[in-house]
């Protein structure tokens, strides 16, 4: 059994006090096993970049556990994270150069001078960094992360300020990363069509808690687009998300067993299409698949 790279139980943070707090994560509890690439989805405000904030030991929770490559204290093994927050914080006043150049001697151990160089080629090094793009201080900010050698990446939406062509280019080289040297890499995003060829494990966080986990195959497979006359029975299977066009019902349900392909065209849905379903659809109950349950089993998902 591979190791994990974060476990929760549990997992609480709420934020305020009195008629003003507010719960950002209710009670999640997953396993992310190490040299995963993992997409990690979910609408604006689910607690995504707070759980991201919490891994990379820049914050308490209220109250549950968490442990990140080992440690119950994220804090510990900060030196083997590398975190990339949204607004990517940079000092304005350096250079590009002088930022590798830092980069370099606050991580003198595990320091790669030869990745950081190849992800910043396309900067102007002597270019202060207050004078780049959005784009340009993402790749800058890539570049010290991947320059760590981390044992663990984490990256809040860290393609959204990107073209096309260079997203391309940098979705393959954090694949590679994690091919090559074992690196596990949990990325928050909104482009569900890139992280559908990209991610190989998934957590889908919608108000606070995980309601899917799980390697992504796992997930797609435990579904089914289905198609069928209105006056057909669905049960067992759990209805995500349907609709109906005069006689003809169109659903995306959980299977329970196999379906019944004399009643039903059935084809598998897209990462895409389930994902969009299940925004759609908050009321669809939770699923972890045994690779994400803190004891690789399926009874994480009553307590997800």
């Amino acid at each position: 059994m591979t190791d994990a790279a974060i476990e929760a139980r549990g997992l609480t943070m709420a934020y305020g006090r009195g008629g003003g707090a507010r719960t950002a994560l209710d009670g999640c509890t997953f396993r992310l096993p190490a040299e995963r690439v993992c997409a990690l989805v979910g609408p604006n405000g689910a607690g995504k970049s707070t759980l991201l904030s919490l891994a990379a030991g820049l914050a308490r929770p209220s109250a549950g556990s968490l442990t990140v490559l080992g440690s119950a204290e994220p804090a510990a093994v900060r030196g083997r994270i590398a975190y990339v927050p949204q607004d990517k914080p940079l000092y304005p006043q350096l250079t590009v150069a002088d930022t590798l150049w830092a980069g370099g001697e606050l991580n003198p151990a595990r320091w790669d001078t030869g990745i950081a160089r190849r992800i910043a080629a396309p900067l102007p090094p002597k270019a202060r960094v207050r004078t780049l793009s959005g784009g340009q201080r993402t790749r800058l900010a890539l570049a010290l992360a991947l320059g760590k050698r981390p044992e663990l990446m984490l990256l809040d939406e860290p393609m959204a300020d990107l073209d096309p062509l260079a997203r391309h280019e940098l979705m393959g080289v954090l694949m590679a990363e994690t091919a090559e040297h074992g690196t596990t890499i949990v990325m928050s995003s909104h482009i569900l069509t890139e992280l559908e060829g990209a991610c190989d494990f998934l957590l889908f966080v919608d108000g606070g808690r995980v309601r899917l986990g799980g390697e992504a195959e796992d997930i797609v497979s435990a579904h089914a687009l289905v198609t069928g006359r209105t006056d057909r029975e669905l049960a067992p299977h759990a209805v995500v998300e349907s609709r109906t066009t005069g006689r003809q019902l169109t659903a995306l349900v959980r299977k329970e067993g196999p379906v019944d392909e004399t009643l039903w065209a059935v084809t598998e849905p897209s990462l895409e299409e389930l994902l969009l379903a299940h925004l759609r659809s908050p009321e669809a109950p939770p699923l972890l698949t045994p690779s994400a349950g803190p004891d690789n089993t399926l009874q994480a998902v009553a307590s997800a």
